[in-house]
């Protein structure tokens, strides 16, 4: 026998092609034992099923979503808030049958390589750790690629599930200032090894929305003297190597802020290792609310992740969902890892 088709298996069982198509694709339409014949002869036969590229081009629809990163593939699998925003979309998806392609996205000559989004076969898009201005993003909405943002946008028409990261900001600067605090460094990623090299940035150079407007709530909230610095991207070792950075100073700050609970956990690490009293002589503070924020006794700014997720993966795989424009409750979560500056 030549190559096996929709129409020769039709031909088999005796039944029309459009049965033999409903037993891969419409399974409801058909009886369950029926469904197992034609799905037994197919296999007997070497029939792999419908040809998925043809069904693209029929339908329109790839059947795919799409989540943009910046980070290598493997951050995704192990960041926490990485990992707690992409189960929350997944469990939405997949109930429509709808696959997630995760995309690196690459750099050539410090210039974004956009050839995932020239070439992917998507339905939608979102992203993390991307500035949702970023080229990528554009070249999306060019090719007609619907886009989630994870960010409050002004646009009436865009679609996204955001947190009030302002509001994030100064929930963090009013109670450090509450308890005395006027020299604070904050701890914020950026595109570079973890750990290798401690910069110190001036505000500008944050162009991650979600951080800057964090860092935003924290200029208007807390007084005196606020730092800013960089260990690399948004890894334990670039909190852990910020913290031992600031430590050597001469007048190290009396509170530590990571942008995310993955930085500030990585201060946490170094400042124990560095025998620094927390909160005694350094007090710290992240955001997220992840995992681990609670077994390590951090104070933080809670925020439903995986909610968060759930409700991007609806509007990934739904144009028609509502609403459209999501902002998400948040709250501080007062722990051990804070107290009084120190006199």
């Amino acid at each position: 026998m030549g190559r096996v088709t929709v129409k020769t298996l039709a031909a088999t069982l005796g039944v029309s092609p459009a049965t033999v198509s409903n037993a891969y694709n419409r399974p409801d339409q058909l009886s369950g034992e029926l469904r197992a014949r034609i799905l037994a002869t197919a296999a007997e036969l070497g029939y792999a099923g419908p040809d998925a590229a043809a069904r693209t081009l029929r339908s329109g629809r790839s059947g795919a979503v799409g989540v943009l990163l910046t980070e290598q593939l493997s951050y995704a699998f192990s960041d926490p808030f990485a990992v707690e925003f992409l189960t929350g979309l997944s469990e939405v998806v997949e109930q429509h049958q709808t696959s997630v392609l995760l995309m690196p996205l690459s750099f050539s000559d410090n210039e974004p390589d956009v050839t995932a989004i020239q070439r992917a076969s998507i339905d939608a898009l979102t992203i993390m750790c991307l500035p949702e201005q970023h080229p990528a993003a554009a070249l999306a909405r060019a090719r007609g690629i619907r886009f989630v943002g994870t960010d409050i946008r002004d646009d009436p028409d865009s679609s996204w599930v955001a947190i009030d990261d302002l509001r994030g900001g100064v929930l963090v600067g009013e109670h450090l200032a509450a308890l005395g605090h006027r020299d604070v460094a904050v701890l914020v990623e950026r595109n570079a090894p973890a750990g290798r090299e401690v910069v110190e940035l001036d505000p500008a150079e944050v162009t991650f929305l979600d951080y800057a407007s964090r860092l935003r709530g924290l200029q208007q909230s807390l007084p005196g003297r606020l730092t800013l610095v960089s260990g690399g991207h948004n890894a334990l070792a670039s909190g852990a190597a910020a913290a031992r950075a600031l430590m050597a100073r001469p007048d190290p700050p009396t509170a530590v802020v990571g942008l995310s609970d993955v930085l500030a956990l990585g201060a946490l690490t170094a400042l124990a290792e560095l025998g620094v009293d927390v909160p005694g002589q350094v007090s710290v503070c992240g955001f997220d609310d992840i995992a681990d924020a609670a077994a390590r006794d951090l104070t933080t700014v809670q925020q439903p992740i995986r909610e968060r997720g759930r409700l991007v993966g609806r509007l990934l795989v739904d144009a028609e969902a509502g609403p459209r424009q999501v902002v998400l409750p948040i709250s501080l979560v007062p722990r051990g890892s804070t107290g009084p500056a120190p006199r």
